[in-house]
């Protein structure tokens, strides 16, 4: 029985040491902005949930969210003056479970150390 030896050509040894040539398609390079963000405030601002904003000093708001820019959200209160929000300044938000729609609040855990202090 005769055999034959099958092993890649030189071309293809080569070609797998270079990598893929330059004309070669690539994967494309993901968009920097998908836009989740833009659209979870547009939902938000829609239905008029009330949300709660913390701070990244710890201060907790309590409010609507009008509108929003790039940099800025503004934040809508019952009982108290509405405020401009600098991103920056906000650590995370998310929706207000009792609904409560208004006033400075002081996160729950942030009230219990306080009393620790004491």
């Amino acid at each position: 029985m005769n055999r034959r030896l099958i092993r890649p050509s030189l071309a293809e040894v080569q070609e797998q040491v270079r990598g893929p040539q330059p004309g070669a398609r690539k994967k494309p390079v993901p968009p920097e902005d998908t836009h989740a963000e833009a659209y979870y405030y547009v939902k938000q601002m829609q239905a008029r949930t009330p949300m709660v904003v913390v701070l990244t000093d710890g201060e907790v708001l309590r409010g609507t969210i009008e509108w929003y820019d790039r940099d800025c959200i503004k934040l809508t209160r019952s009982n108290a003056p509405n405020l401009l929000l600098y991103k920056a300044s906000i650590k995370y938000l998310h929706k207000d479970e009792n609904g409560s729609n208004g006033n400075r609040a002081i996160e729950p855990e942030l009230e219990h150390a306080g009393r620790e202090q004491e």
